[in-house]
């Protein structure tokens, strides 16, 4: 846990009894102050990278920074390698950083940055430029050794950054956004590199992030973050096919999964299924296990259906929900069609082969779809508490 203490003058005002206490900027205000990581437990494997995801201002960067012994601990252990650190110091955890922001000393060529931790460990000079040689080999910055960080780019200043941490040859890794500060195309090509070291040099990585596409790619497991606490830690096919809640489902995912917040879950005979608009779309078997056991009630619940599970089905399908469109964006080999059912922005990922010739360049706005998806891409949520009932 991390707390943020009172500013003298702050917070000294009493709550009453049984008052809830205040939340404010998505954080938690006691009168011990401002919580900013709750309830955090998370054991790391040897080797494993792990990719802290969620939104700005959820507590993931500050969660890195205790593990760094960049932020004192409140409440809680960290251990690494079977060693608690709380009291620690950064120096001598055996670990690197690599921030968003690259941290170069302006005044030093490459090498030198690269070289400055060894050289403070009084590592003898041969070992030094073998090792910052080989990290360079491995990043392809063996040709900017000589030069200083303002005359590279940026994607070459975070190759320097990371070939730092390299060469101390640290037992966790520990990145904060080092890809945020790069163009898009940059940062696709920064991801591929970073799953290639990754290979090369295979130690532990806690990656943090808020693009849920670089958590996607690159984690054995990701640990989802909101306000504090964690959403949901599993493998990115688990959090993408088993959300735990309304959040993780509409964080994981792009474009974001689509919600029917008026759907109703009928019990009839002993099945269930997911009345939507007047049409009963009946559940597979596994996802009428999972509602069992969790002893889902009929009722008013939260549908929720992925764009690229949804499909446009022709006049004789019966099971289908009945919308207008509103945008169609054309993304090449797909279309993203925005379209509205009853009032509410529904989005379907349709592929450009499986339509007709007329609509391969896209939807006119107003024209009728008809949306239909199958049983087993269906997701049930309470409405009350957001979790997930399947």
């Amino acid at each position: 846990m991390k707390i943020y203490p009172n500013v003298a003058g702050e917070g000294k005002k009493k709550k009453k009894k049984g008052e809830e206490p205040e939340k404010k900027h998505n954080l938690q205000i006691t009168e011990r102050g401002v919580v900013a990581v709750q309830q955090f437990n998370l054991n790391i494997a040897d080797k494993e990278f792990i990719v802290l995801v969620g939104p700005s201002g959820c507590g993931k960067s500050t969660t890195l920074r205790m593990i760094a012994g960049l932020e004192e601990i409140t409440e809680g252990e960290i251990s690494i390698d079977g060693r608690v650190v709380n009291d620690v110091p950064p120096k001598d955890r055996d670990i690197a950083m690599v921030f968003q922001n690259y941290a170069l000393y302006p005044h030093m060529t490459v090498y030198d940055n690269m070289a400055f931790s060894l050289k403070l460990k009084k590592v003898d000079k041969k070992t030094i430029d073998q090792k910052v040689r080989e990290a360079a080999e491995i990043l392809d910055i063996t040709q900017y050794l000589d030069r200083k960080p303002k005359a590279l780019s940026g994607g070459q200043r975070q190759r320097v950054a990371i070939g730092r941490a390299i060469v101390r040859e640290p037992k966790v890794f520990l990145m904060d956004e080092p890809l945020s500060n790069l163009d898009a195309k940059l940062r696709n090509q920064m991801r591929a590199e970073i799953i290639k070291l990754r290979q090369r040099i295979n130690t532990t990585f806690v990656y943090v992030t808020h693009d849920q596409t670089e958590a996607m790619t690159l984690g054995d497991r990701i640990v989802i973050m909101r306000d504090g606490f964690i959403q949901q830690i599993g493998t990115p096919q688990e959090v993408f096919n088993h959300p735990a809640n309304l959040f993780v489902a509409g964080f994981i995912g792009t474009p974001q999964m689509n919600f029917f917040d008026d759907a109703e879950l009928v019990l009839k005979d002993g099945k269930y299924s997911v009345n939507l608009y007047g049409t009963h779309f009946e559940l597979n078997e596994e996802k009428q296990a999972k509602l069992r056991a969790n002893g889902a009630k009929a009722g008013t619940v939260t549908l929720g259906v992925r764009p690229e599970h949804m499909m446009l089905c022709g006049d004789d399908s019966e099971l289908h929900v009945t919308g207008t469109v509103d945008v169609s964006e054309m993304m090449g080999s797909s279309i993203h069609l925005h379209s509205n059912v009853h009032g509410k922005d529904v989005v379907l990922v349709v592929s450009t082969v499986d339509l007709p010739e007329k609509h391969r360049q896209g939807f006119t706005y107003g024209e009728t779809v008809k949306i239909a998806f199958s049983g087993d891409v269906m997701h049930v949520f309470d409405t009350s508490t957001g979790m997930a009932l399947t």
